[in-house]
């Protein structure tokens, strides 16, 4: 659900103290409870709850991702929000379905659908919703795929001022877009924000075309792709 904070020692006190079994018990911690642990005091577990509250709004992707069914990677898990809109329509596909879609295929269809058949996912999945997770995608309007996005490559780097990473990666893949984590010969745009590193300069290396966030939004709002 990518939660700032939430490393990997801190799970594995969590797990440890049995206070969590699986990504819904993080929506019942305490503030006693996480300020108890190694290593955290009254700040550190405000700052955390404030983090886990912050997660419920997250993309439909990232909730998908963050179940762990196998096979279902970060894109995958993108191209099934995208095309069932809800976590309740997507546990009520069938393999076939699911196999007809582009980029899927029958190893991941199958993967998916033994994963919402079994009743302990199911009721995770209802615990979740009962906790304010966002379940579904909400759009104010319908968004589809224009010349300036669909099948291109991104990369983002650095820090947007306007948006975060994850909304900016929704928005562009709600186009038709891609955003990859590394730049390659096959990347259209690496979109530089502030602080950029090694991400920038390897694509000025490689001849990529890179934009800041200004140019970004000129994108977004239908404008004219920049060169």
């Amino acid at each position: 659900m990518r939660i700032e904070g939430l490393g990997e020692s801190l799970a594995d006190q969590l797990i440890g103290q049995k206070l969590v079994r699986d990504v819904g018990d993080l929506y019942n911690l305490t503030l006693d409870q996480i300020a108890g642990l190694e290593r955290m005091a009254k700040k550190s577990a405000t700052n955390l709850l404030s983090q886990i509250e912050s997660s419920k709004s997250r993309d439909l992707s990232n909730l998908i991702y963050a179940l762990g069914l196998r096979h279902v990677g970060e894109r995958t898990a993108g191209i099934l929000a995208r095309h069932f809109g809800s976590l309740e329509r997507l546990s009520k596909t069938t393999v076939e379905e699911l196999d007809d879609i582009p980029e899927i295929g029958l190893t991941v269809a199958q993967s998916v659908h033994d994963w919402f058949e079994d009743e302990g996912n199911r009721a995770l999945c209802r615990r979740l919703a009962q906790a304010g997770v966002r379940t579904e995608i909400t759009r104010t309007k319908d968004v589809v795929a224009d010349e300036h996005f669909a099948g291109k490559q991104f990369v983002l780097t650095g820090t947007l001022a306007s948006f975060s990473r994850d909304e900016a990666r929704a928005m562009i893949e709600a186009r038709g877009g891609r955003v990859t984590s590394s730049v390659s010969k096959k990347t259209d745009y690496v979109i530089a924000g502030t602080e950029a590193g090694s991400k920038l300069d390897k694509a000025n290396d490689l001849g990529v075309r890179v934009i800041d966030e200004v140019q970004l939004k000129q994108m977004l709002g239908g404008g004219q792709t920049v060169g």
